[in-house]
């Protein structure tokens, strides 16, 4: 399955060790994901600004992303298609791509909830999805084992802000 994960999604999981992060490593681990060159620099712009990465960390985090997701094009899309113009691009790069899914924290495009057959789905959604039809016993041990290993190491596997955790 081939899924489109938007910039906020990608943002929130390198901020937190929330919902958005066990989404992604999911999806890196079980799906192709697809990106394109406007949301590689939407994420160093909120890399830098929003998480306060340095540059050098935001870097490798935007290469890392280069070599683990598929980088595509972007359909011309009528902008009328989504309250936010600044939104279609994310329509055009699952069009264009033949993506499954797109997977946005974003309210203007989840209130599509599809586009020509593609499913626009919120993390939650997509994690419950998931939950009820796509992980099999191990697959949920193998990832209730990943989590245990971050939060007894989270330093090692995190690459975004040094802020201190919320509570």
């Amino acid at each position: 399955m081939k899924i489109v994960l938007d910039t906020n999604v990608i943002v929130a999981a390198y901020a937190t060790r929330g919902l958005a992060y066990s989404v992604f490593r999911l999806c890196l681990q079980k799906y192709k994901l697809i990106i394109s060159s406007i949301i590689l620099e939407e994420l160093e712009s909120n890399f830098t600004k929003k998480l306060n990465m340095p540059p050098d960390e935001a870097s490798m985090n935007l290469s890392f992303l280069r070599r683990t997701c598929g980088i595509g094009e972007i359909t011309a899309v009528d902008p009328s298609r989504c309250r936010d113009r600044n939104d279609v691009h994310i329509l055009g790069l699952a069009e264009n791509t033949k993506a499954d899914m797109i997977i946005t924290g974003d309210n203007d495009l989840l209130e599509i909830h599809s586009y020509k057959g593609i499913s626009i789905l919120s993390p939650r959604q997509f994690w419950e999805m998931e939950r009820k039809t796509g992980s099999s016993a191990s697959r949920q041990k193998e990832i209730e084992k990943s989590k245990k290993i971050h939060d007894r190491q989270p330093e090692k596997y995190r690459t975004a802000s040094k802020k201190a955790p919320r509570k």
